[in-house]
């Protein structure tokens, strides 16, 4: 898989993996297996924080179906008895107001270029080649690092004298990549479920609705082809997808889609409470400025002179 064009993004990447592995490389043995999937893991954050703009860009592309819901379902019902008509006024709708229902596709394409590079980076580790500007130190602590003790450069087809070589059991090798594997098969399913089932929720007119579908279907055969990636890799396709799940998760929530009542109305339910709402307690209501008492003055009777309460005139 490795590409000559892509030699630049190879280098790259193997440099930023050497800088991650020397910082913990300060409190952590070099050729531990904690360092490496350490070092896996934190590329993995970095280089969804570095495509995070694309995810605001999905966001809004997002939003925006969510806006133009309301016509497109007008364009449903007066283009209900001509299929092909609806869906390109749909579509042109969806271009003249700059939303894209496939914009959820944009992070996954993204990651492809970097997924690439780690694959053949991890591959010249797993061949104790030393390329793309790593040293052969860093090359043989890869080799010699182990996560539940299966080395980090082994694949589920590399032989049993190979991985003997790394020092390291067969059988146990295969066994957690087997589990890595079925790790990674199912999590690439809950993405990509978690993703269409929202695109169809959203705009189920969508002309790609059922090419989504086929794709959430066949996401897990994924698996077979992860058979032959180093456990780096796998460890690395797992993490992105966690990621994933929680980014959507976040999102969905926070923007839920709209719901269409029998009669064709649309309507956007509230967004559900976060976490940090369920923590804190509510801030307490200002209480009302005391009402000042009035005071009833009772107005006596002015005390009259004693002659003229008698009658008696004064002589």
């Amino acid at each position: 898989m490795e590409l000559s064009w892509l030699n630049w993004l190879y280098t790259a990447v193997a440099q930023v993996i050497t800088w991650i592995h020397q910082g913990y490389s300060t409190f952590i043995p070099k050729d531990n297996g904690l360092n490496w999937a350490l070092t896996i893991v934190t590329l993995t954050v970095l280089m969804r924080l570095l495509i995070f703009p694309l995810f605001l860009k999905q966001m809004h592309s997002s939003k925006k179906i969510q806006e133009l819901a309301p016509k497109v379902q007008e364009i449903r019902a007066r283009y209900k008895n001509d299929k092909q008509r609806m869906n390109q006024e749909v579509m042109a709708l969806y271009q003249g107001q700059g939303a894209n229902p496939l914009g959820g596709c944009l992070p996954i394409l993204a990651q492809f270029p970097i997924f690439i590079s780690m694959f053949t980076v991890l591959q010249a580790m797993a061949a104790g080649q030393v390329k793309f500007g790593m040293t052969q130190q860093l090359v043989n602590d890869a080799r010699a690092a182990h996560i539940f003790g299966a080395p980090i450069p082994a694949t589920f087809f590399t032989s049993s004298a190979d991985i003997v070589k790394l020092s390291a059991d067969p059988i146990i090798t295969k066994v957690v990549l087997a589990i890595f594997v079925a790790i990674s098969s199912l999590t690439t399913f809950l993405t990509v479920r978690q993703s269409v089932t929202r695109a169809i929720a959203q705009a189920p007119d969508n002309p790609m609705a059922q090419q989504q579908k086929i794709l959430m279907y066949i996401s897990p055969l994924f698996a077979i082809f992860s058979l032959n990636f180093p456990l780096g890799l796998i460890l690395y396709w797992v993490t992105t997808n966690v990621w994933t799940l929680g980014q959507q998760h976040w999102f969905y929530s926070r923007n839920p889609s709209p719901v269409t009542d029998a009669k064709g109305n649309v309507t956007i339910p509230e967004p559900k409470p976060g976490l940090l709402s369920k923590v804190r307690k509510p801030a307490p209501e200002p209480e009302a400025p005391p009402v000042p008492e009035v005071k009833v003055i009772r107005q006596q009777p002015t005390r009259q002179p004693r002659s003229k309460r008698s009658g008696s005139k004064k002589s």
